[in-house]
């Protein structure tokens, strides 16, 4: 079966995590979150997968390839033009990417899946696919209840007795909800649909094509299975998935590598005498990875590959990104820490290059910055009392 992977946003919610990769490919533990939607796909049968690229497309690109090494076949459609050397991307909406690709090769000949590149699900598929099927629909909706005070970040459906959609809502004020049925993005069309997207202009599915086709009262149904759906939409989101994977409550597959201490997995390379650090489980090191004597590292937590964890540092229920070095007093405590920036959960985010932090944490293939007499006897004062200096506190220290 066919599907259509949307993959050419930009992902400006989640910053600083998209500044250096698009949204598909941030990773979820070891494994970019478009992998698992990838195999998800595999295992219900959809084995040819397009893919619209265009913010940071060779990443995605590169990553995938033709997708043989997943089992499935893989192909690109790139949404820009190339000026100057570099890729300038211009996406077309998620409507126009499906007829961008149809007016090339007709690639969508049969009933195919459209979904989002940036969630990780558990749908049936195949049973939405039975339901799409049974019911001669034009467009099919994956739809989900969510909390009233949620519904208005989404799009929600409006629904006859038949399951029939009669309307949508986007994003409506709070107090002015017709449903708490909420779109999720996930879709399955007839070829037909291409009859009512335009060629060469911009065009959404969830803003313009499906509005268009309630109001003229098209076969499109709404179907609500039980499902885990786990939207990377916003900073917090990524903080929650993850911690939520490190416990087991997210399918990744396992872990790779080996389970050094009991619920402590790491990867090739790690540098590290587990006797000598208070670590706790379940936490997973990335390769190449360099934890020193003294550290504390508290789970559910995630050091990243090529990361360096100075002596005396402080990491509980947090997310330490690849090629990042957290300094030998910082006290990290549900946070995610990159290299040069480190957010909380509710997203405040503390921009390294705006205050002098890179003491505390920085990209860890560069030079780790001596530090003045001043700071020097600071960290050692507060060495010595037990103190460890917070993130937050780094964000005034500039």
């Amino acid at each position: 079966m066919k599907a259509m992977i949307l993959a050419a946003g930009r992902g400006t919610r989640v910053r600083p995590l998209t500044e250096r990769l698009p949204k598909p490919m941030i990773p979820i533990v070891h494994k970019p979150v478009m992998t698992l939607l990838v195999e998800h796909l595999k295992r219900h049968g959809f084995d040819e997968i397009m893919v619209n690229t265009s913010f940071m497309a060779p990443e995605i690109e590169n990553y995938f390839r033709d997708g043989n090494q997943f089992g499935v076949r893989m192909a690109y459609s790139f949404e820009g033009v190339l000026e100057d050397g570099k890729l300038v991307d211009q996406p077309i909406g998620s409507a126009g990417a499906l007829q961008k690709i149809q007016t090339h090769s007709g690639f969508f000949d049969e009933d195919f899946l459209v979904i989002c590149g940036d969630a990780i699900i558990d749908l049936d598929l195949a049973k939405m696919m039975a339901f799409h099927r049974s019911r001669g629909a034009l467009a099919t909706v994956a739809l989900k209840k969510v909390p009233r005070e949620e519904l208005p970040s989404y799009g929600v459906a409006v629904l006859a007795d038949d399951q029939r959609i009669v309307s949508f809502q986007e994003k409506p004020a709070p107090g002015t909800e017709l449903s708490d049925l909420a779109n999720t993005g996930i879709y399955i069309f007839s070829p037909k649909v291409f009859d009512w997207i335009p060629r060469d202009v911009v065009y959404d599915i969830g803003g313009q094509l499906l509005p268009a086709l309630a109001a003229a009262g098209e076969a499109m149904y709404g179907i609500e299975l039980p499902f885990e759906w786990l939207d990377i939409g916003k900073l917090p989101d990524f903080h929650a998935v993850v911690m939520r994977a490190l416990r087991g409550e997210v399918d990744l597959g396992g872990f790779p590598g080996r389970e050094v201490k009991p619920g402590v997995w790491a990867g090739l390379n790690v540098r590290a005498n587990f006797d000598a650090l208070d670590i706790k489980g379940p936490v997973y090191i990335g390769g190449s990875a360099a934890i020193e004597d003294g550290s504390v590292i508290i789970g559910p937590a995630l050091i990243g590959a090529n990361a360096r964890i100075e002596s005396g540092a402080h990491i509980e229920s947090t997310i330490v990104l690849d090629h990042t070095r957290v300094g030998g007093f910082t006290h990290c405590v549900r946070r995610v820490v990159g290299p040069g920036f480190s957010f909380d959960p509710a997203g405040t985010v503390v921009d390294g290059g705006a205050s002098d932090v890179d003491w505390l944490f920085a990209d860890s293939r560069t030079r780790a910055p001596e530090l003045d007499d001043g700071r020097r006897e600071l960290q050692e004062s507060l060495r010595e009392h037990g103190y460890q200096a917070s993130s937050q506190d780094a964000s005034k220290s500039g």
